[in-house]
């Protein structure tokens, strides 16, 4: 409820308190104001039944005897008679009685606390194996079934217990398809009901601040609450719709809010990939851009990059294009794009404050490149993703932005693509022989290999695949970063002072691998050997 609503329920809430003090007046009552008691006043289950409270509009107050009176609060609306009637048969009995006059939504309170609704309690949502339409219908018939207010939080808390990253919402002609992206895999949950997607849809018009009934797509963001096993976290929400044939599309990403978990210790980088991470946080200067498509884990590096350079003696500036994770002890600027402003007037803006670290959301044009080249260039660390395949084809289109200029060549250090892909269950993994085709594309893959990585023996070697178990489904559990790291040298820095004629895209990743790079293929294949993942999960990824 906004600040508002709650000045508004607060007006309500006077004015009915202040009618309710007149008509105890007129009646001859005292009046009680509940508002400060009517959550902490001591619940007495003893003297009236709750079908009692209901039909007479009371509720006991105080259990008396002695010397000491009964004391109900009765409401305007709570029968005269009955008020006689009990007056006489406490008398009768030799009990003192006293009955109050207070308001409707003191009596409500109170009832809620005597009452308190029936929580229904859903089966969780599982997620169906291919083929698998008995589940997908049981799930959908236990979304027909929550009620109205409570089918978007479930559906959003059921997403989080599956650790899904995103929920979509997809318009078929006969009804709603709704899947679930878990470790970087879409699986199809259920079918939804026209009825109940009007109610989700309305939530997140309400929610994220967006038209049910627009003609065009759409950006938002929400935040909710999750509580599970006694502790709270906070979900970022971001939406997207886009209107299609049979009605609104709606994709929710889901990003769990836990700034511990934004640490570079977690993410699982080798040892040698992390040496240069750490290099470029020990001595921050420079461009480093993060490059590979949307969901590939790039906001997660590059916010846990920008934690551990978040010390007591640095300032730290971003620009985001929307804010996805709030740190504190960063400034965070938001850049609304959809209304004119761009990254490229945003960093001007934020180089004026002085800052040693900077993160740019993303590099999309000329003049975004050009200011942040040339903050990197007067002493400043600039963070930025950049949407490319990979680090050469990065770095190749860098030049195609800022041009050859040898002022440029010692700006960027550091590129790194990246992938995730799904991580192989250990407890139930299963290894085999491949066959002749695979033997032959790891070799091609792994020829030439850098001589500080230590090559596997390309005669023997087992592949893994997944077993499917109760606990794990498809044999996959989490996933794993996978990294393409180019160090720019002065091999490299040539394309960008002209010494090279031609930069494109082979003969940049050519330069690379020559002074030590592994491709993502690579370090994808060798992932698939240690027996982390599966060399589909590469071809699926890569």
């Amino acid at each position: 409820m906004s600040m508002d609503e709650d000045t508004i329920q607060d007006r309500r809430r006077e004015h009915e308190e202040e009618t309710v003090k007149q008509r105890a007046a007129i009646l001859g009552f005292p009046y009680l104001d509940m508002r400060q008691l009517e959550a902490t006043t001591p619940l007495i289950a003893t003297l009236m039944s709750i079908d009692e409270m209901y039909r007479a509009h009371i509720v006991p107050l105080y259990e008396g005897g002695g010397e000491k009176p009964f004391e109900f609060g009765a409401t305007p609306l709570t029968p005269q008679s009955l008020i006689q009637a009990m007056r006489q048969d406490y008398t009768e009995r030799g009990h003192l009685i006293k009955f109050f006059l207070i308001s409707e939504s003191a009596y409500k309170a109170m009832m809620l606390r005597f009452d308190p609704p029936k929580r229904i309690v859903h089966d969780d949502i599982e997620i169906a194996r291919e083929g698998d339409s008995e589940t997908i219908a049981a799930v959908s018939q236990t979304l027909e079934k929550v009620s109205s207010e409570e089918v978007f939080d479930f559906l959003i808390d059921q997403a989080d217990k599956l650790g899904a990253s995103d929920i979509h919402l997809e318009n078929e002609r006969d009804n709603i398809r709704i899947r679930m992206r878990i470790d970087g895999a879409l699986h199809p949950v259920a079918h939804l009901s026209r009825d109940r997607y009007r109610v989700i849809m309305g939530e997140l018009g309400s929610r994220a601040n967006i038209s049910a009934a627009a003609q065009e797509s759409q950006s938002g963001h929400m935040q909710k609450d999750i509580t599970r096993d006694n502790s709270t976290h906070l979900l970022n929400i971001r939406v997207e719709t886009v209107p299609t044939m049979y009605g609104q599309d709606a994709v929710l990403r889901l990003f769990n809010f836990d700034e511990s978990m934004l640490n570079l210790d977690l993410l699982g980088i080798p040892d040698e990939q992390r040496k240069q991470i750490d290099e470029i946080i020990h001595h921050p200067r420079g461009l480093v851009l993060m490059v590979g498509p949307t969901g590939s884990g790039k906001s997660t590096t590059l916010y846990s990059i920008l934690n551990a350079l978040n010390t007591l003696d640095r300032k730290l500036i971003t620009l985001e294009d929307p804010i996805e994770y709030g740190i504190s002890g960063i400034a965070q600027i938001p850049i609304n794009s959809t209304a004119g402003q761009t990254f490229g007037d945003g960093l001007r803006s934020v180089l004026r404050l002085d800052p040693d670290v900077v993160m740019v959301g993303e590099i999309r044009d000329q003049d975004t490149a050009k200011t942040a080249i040339q903050a990197s260039i007067t002493g400043h660390l600039v963070l930025s993703s950049f949407h490319a395949n990979s680090t050469s084809a990065a770095f190749s289109r860098m030049i195609d932005l800022i041009g050859v200029n040898p002022i440029f060549s010692t700006a960027i250090r550091l590129l790194i693509a990246q992938r995730l892909v799904r991580r192989l269950w250990d407890d139930s993994k299963e290894p085999y022989d491949p066959d002749e085709a695979t033997k032959s594309y790891v070799r091609s893959v792994l020829q030439n290999l850098p001589e500080h990585i230590e090559r596997p023996n390309l005669d023997t070697f087992k592949l893994y695949r997944p077993v499917p178990t109760d606990d794990v489904p498809f044999g996959y559990k989490g996933r794993i970063v996978l990294m393409e790291m180019m160090v720019i040298n002065d091999a490299i820095s040539e394309f960008l002072r002209g010494g090279v004629a031609d930069a494109q895209t082979d003969k940049i990743e050519s330069t690379a691998r020559a002074s030590g790079m592994l491709t993502l293929e690579q370090v994808g294949v060798l992932a698939a050997l240690r027996g982390e993942t599966t060399l589909e999960e590469i071809a699926r990824v890569i």
